[in-house]
């Protein structure tokens, strides 16, 4: 991710920039910052994790939204665009932005790890999120391997690990559903060609 620079800005400022950009941008204390495109598996790993959800939550209260919705953190302040987000229930907006494109009230965040982001997601990202009150679990998503790893608040308010791979079940007690790893690693692209090579 590259930083805009020269001046910092109001969150409101940002929603602007938001609106006059064709770049989605992370916001995080009054910096900007851009935000790189995937690579082909990337966004292939992206839709298979949405439509295995989209499927397994036909007929419960719960929406699953690309990585254009933006979500944040209002106590951390992080504006970002998970992968694939899951709300269960109505949306509630951020009162803070005045487009009405900005939700506050995830169920399940799934990132879908990147080599250039993989530490921020499960560092210092993950971190934020977990400070979304209605956030119930995050999936991070490898890409060079079929393993998700399944972050989960437990009833205690504490954060436990999961890891689940190839052949196995990814239960999602935060919506009641489960999915299969083998679906969102299908017709992986994991050594295509590149063209002309």
């Amino acid at each position: 991710m590259a930083r805009l620079a020269g001046k910092f800005f109001s969150f409101q400022e940002y929603i602007i920039v938001e609106q006059d950009s064709n770049v989605r941008h992370e916001f995080l204390d009054g910096e900007v910052w851009a935000m790189a495109g995937g690579s082909p598996e990337h966004a292939a790993v992206i839709m298979n994790v949405g439509t295995a959800l989209n499927n397994a939550l036909r007929g419960k209260p719960c929406r699953t939204y690309s990585s254009n919705l933006r979500v944040r953190s209002r106590s951390t302040g992080l504006a970002s665009y998970p992968d694939v987000t899951v709300v269960s229930g109505p949306v509630e907006i951020d009162a803070d932005d005045s487009s009405k494109q900005t939700i506050v009230n995830p169920t399940l965040i799934i990132e879908v790890l990147s080599p250039s982001t993989e530490d921020y997601d499960r560092g210092e990202k993950l971190g934020h999120y977990k400070t979304i009150p209605s956030l119930d679990e995050v999936l991070l998503v490898a890409q060079d391997r079929r393993e998700i790893e399944v972050v989960r608040r437990d009833t205690d308010g504490t954060w436990s690990r999961d890891i689940v791979r190839d052949g196995e079940i990814v239960s999602l007690k935060s919506i009641g559903c489960k999915i299969s790893v083998d679906d969102v690693y299908y017709n992986a692209l994991v050594g295509t060609r590149e063209a002309g090579g």
